[in-house]
């Protein structure tokens, strides 16, 4: 490992710590204090009196973890979050799993009691190095304050290179006061031995994955959050129009394709749309790019793109034939790898086609019109839909945050915004991390850019108190309740599959005034249950400056659909509009092997006898 030298200092280790996230570039950090990280606290509080970073105090270390991955989330860069030992750094947990299962990077210091005490059960010790291993790309007990420098540089490394993730650093009391002869470590300066992930694709695994994207009739592009990561917008949407590939996303890739754009059919999987999940079921390839085939996009597994050869393409190898073995995996970054796999084609001349896809193309644009997403209109009630799409037309470009049930789903079918400008609890599915998210996407993206928290009412009441952060630094992210007095979601389950038993799922007898708990906070407080109000009131909330809390009244028993039951296919769903028959939706199937048409009443094709 090769390390930069600059000038010595005479520094305690906390003033180290703090210099090195600066050199780092961090401008934001998001903690809440306590006895074993008071010595970094202290060298914090001089480094804000001289500028260039900020302390935002947070109400729960909850809200710092899901703030630093909303900061994370929007910008693409590290997020930064801190707190003390003990309670404080257990409470971080469910934050740093939030952001392991979506890849998010982020750097999590926390304090711990001296190096004499550890091992034994001091006041407010615990073993968050162990507590957090399997949730972490990468941690560190900083034994020795002269390794601080490269400590920090090499979470930073790790923390936003190959598959992102958060990495921990535990720091104990001592070594944030004991003075040293510090050397800074410059970003970029360490190199770590066995750690170099894989960036460009083996040549001819990219051009197999171009004889078989050649050979396609009924191609599916399944866009994971990969690529949001990865950078890879530009290169996605160039692949699907040079050769007319139709593109679905996951729950964490939605933002990474315009969804505006004529090839896009939205979200796939259990409350995806139901052209995604009819296009996955009969496609006879599948482009896998930066998504991980996990089971609420595949539904019954091994009835999951069953007709269709697929390419992975993913920079973690572990991902990799992990549920699904690909004909074709790919190891590499998403965006170097369909780079290399476009110069490809351009080199060996492709022409971009819009024949060969044609039919599929309007097979799927025949089940868009037979199976649109619903908006429902009821006469004295407010839908949930309703809300969402007068928000996604009165601010179409917002950073959106959401918490996670009904509201998210709806959230993801109805709302078309850009790349980063989604930003949702996917893999974990963490209750609270709306706020708290909007909170640090705000931070980072300022007073020019909307960012709008959607929130059940359930889910809200899980951070709510982050309204006092809000409030403190005068963070303008809107908020929006989808206000039905449930667990939306949990009862939706319920009424389907437990026969309407709704053990503990609802809400209303002790719902609180959210326009008053906002008023305490000293945030504008708004409520709406009307059609009439809603247009208005979205308008009179965006115009406000500073932050805002709508309570939107909806109807109590809504449910989200489509929905794939557990242990069915992405063509099994529940709650399709009423349409034509099915054999509409089957009409042209393509045989896998031969490319004979309307086989979709058959076994075997008629033309090759291969079994469908």
């Amino acid at each position: 490992m090769q390390l930069q030298r600059v000038a010595v200092q005479r520094v305690t280790g906390g003033f180290a710590l703090i210099d090195s996230l600066r050199r780092h570039g961090v401008k934001h950090i998001f903690g809440y204090p306590g006895g074993a990280i008071l010595p970094i606290y202290d060298e914090l509080y001089k480094a804000e009196a001289i500028g260039g970073i900020q302390h935002i105090l947070v109400r729960h270390e909850q809200g710092a973890a899901h703030a630093a991955d909303g900061y994370a989330r929007a910008t693409g860069q590290v997020g930064v979050c801190f707190a003390t030992s003990g309670p404080g750094a257990t409470n971080l947990v469910t934050g740093i799993a939030t952001a392991h299962m979506d890849s998010i990077p982020l750097v999590v210091v926390t304090g711990q009691v001296p190096r004499p005490a550890i091992g034994s059960d001091a006041f407010q010790e615990t073993d968050i190095y162990g507590i957090t291993l399997p949730i972490v790309k990468h941690s560190y007990v900083v034994r020795d304050p002269r390794d601080m420098g490269r400590i920090i540089a090499e979470a930073f490394y790790i923390a936003s290179t190959g598959r992102p993730g958060p990495v921990l650093v535990d720091i104990p009391k001592d070594v944030g006061t004991e003075v040293f002869d510090y050397e800074p470590v410059e970003p970029g300066a360490v190199r770590l031995t066995g750690y170099r992930p894989t960036m460009k694709g083996h040549p001819h695994q990219i051009g197999q994955a171009l004889k078989l994207i050649r050979q396609a009739k009924q191609p599916l592009l399944y866009v994971g959050g990969g690529a949001i990561a990865a950078n890879a917008h530009a290169e996605v949407k160039e692949l699907a129009e040079r050769f007319q590939l139709p593109v679905t996303t996951t729950l964490m890739g939605i933002g990474a394709f315009d969804e505006q754009h004529p090839l896009a059919v939205g979200m796939l999987g259990m409350h995806g749309t139901a052209y995604a999940n009819f296009s996955v079921t009969e496609c006879d390839l599948l482009i896998a790019v930066g998504a991980r085939f996990d089971d609420r996009v595949t539904g019954k597994l091994d009835e999951f793109a069953s007709r269709a050869k697929v390419i992975h393409i993913d920079i973690d190898p572990a991902e990799v034939g992990k549920t699904r073995v690909p004909e074709v995996p790919i190891v590499g970054d998403v965006r170097q790898v369909l780079l290399n796999l476009l110069d490809r084609s351009h080199e060996d001349g492709d022409p971009a086609r819009s024949d060969q896809t044609s039919d599929w193309l309007a097979r799927i644009d025949r089940w868009r019109e037979d199976y649109p997403l619903e908006v429902p209109h009821y006469p004295d009630k407010l839908s949930p839909q309703e809300v969402i799409v007068e928000l996604a037309q009165q601010a179409p470009n917002a950073f959106y945050t959401t918490d996670v049930g009904q509201h998210q789903m709806w959230s993801a079918q109805f709302l078309k915004n850009g790349p980063r400008r989604w930003i949702s609890s996917a893999g974990l599915g963490t209750m609270g991390f709306g706020l708290p998210a909007a909170m640090g996407a705000k931070v980072a993206v300022g007073s020019d850019e909307q960012v709008i928290c959607i929130s059940g009412d359930a889910s809200f009441q899980m951070n709510l108190q982050e309204l006092g952060t809000l409030s403190q630094y005068g963070i303008a992210a809107k908020i929006v309740i989808i206000n039905n007095g449930w667990q939306g979601m949990v009862r939706q389950w319920q009424e389907a599959f437990w026969e309407g038993r709704y053990s503990s799922s609802n809400m209303e007898p002790s719902m609180p005034d959210f326009v008053k708990l906002a008023e305490a906070y000293g945030i504008k407080g708004m409520m709406i249950s009307v059609r009439d109000e809603l247009s208005i009131a979205v308008a009179e909330m965006l115009a406000h400056d500073g932050p805002v809390l709508l309570d939107a009244r909806v109807k109590r028993d809504e449910n989200c659909y489509p929905m794939v039951a557990p242990g069915k296919s992405n063509a099994q769903m529940l709650g399709l509009p009423d349409r034509k028959s099915l054999e509409r939706a089957t009409e042209l199937m393509y045989c896998s092997s031969c490319g004979a048409k309307n086989v979709a009443s058959n076994r075997f094709c008629p033309e090759c006898g291969t079994k469908l």
